[in-house]
């Protein structure tokens, strides 16, 4: 196996951070979302979108990285500062996805790793992200990089559907 780079996403990544997201969201999403919506997802809608942020000037401490290997992103996570209006000055890990055939190879810890350093760097000593109720993957992965469920949650209410998450904390970041 060669050589795992994680590096700043570029416009021209859209189309694989696209289909990493699709990808994630159909395999780690099965039975917690609705199979027609997951059904319904659209590589090309999805990097039309990562295209238009992309080419945006990020706003400060935002971040979108990428991991690549053998020339091809097999992972991404987007980061910044806490968007929660509860009063938390916290850094917040947006999301984080690996391709499904990349899981349990490392490409999420490094991706989660990265991130934490960045958010750490732009001066936030703890950070937080959400996880879905019932993605006891992804529960697990965060619990073992030391991120704690702090008992907040939320119902993520979408068009085509509400769900419910959980709130994780890592304090402090280093």
């Amino acid at each position: 196996m060669t050589q795992l780079v994680i590096r700043e996403a570029q416009i021209d990544d859209a189309d694989e951070v696209a289909a990493v997201h699709v990808r994630s969201w159909q395999v780690a999403y099965r039975g917690l979302m609705p199979q027609e919506l997951l059904d319904g997802l659209s590589i090309e809608e999805r990097a039309a979108g990562w295209r238009r942020f992309v080419a945006e000037p990020l706003p400060t401490g935002l971040g979108i990285l990428v991991a690549v290997r053998d020339g091809a992103v097999i992972g991404w996570t987007s980061f910044g500062s806490g968007r929660d209006g509860d009063g938390l000055a916290d850094g917040e890990v947006y999301g984080i996805y690996a391709d499904p055939s990349a899981w349990s190879t490392g490409v999420g810890h490094a991706l989660l790793t990265a991130a934490e350093k960045v958010i750490a760097d732009a001066g936030h000593t703890r950070a937080y992200l959400w996880v879905l109720d019932g993605n006891d993957r992804a529960d697990a992965f965060y619990a073992a990089h030391g991120w704690i469920a702090d008992g907040a949650t939320k119902v993520d209410e979408r068009p085509y559907a509400s769900f419910a998450e959980h709130r994780r904390v890592k304090d402090p970041l280093r």
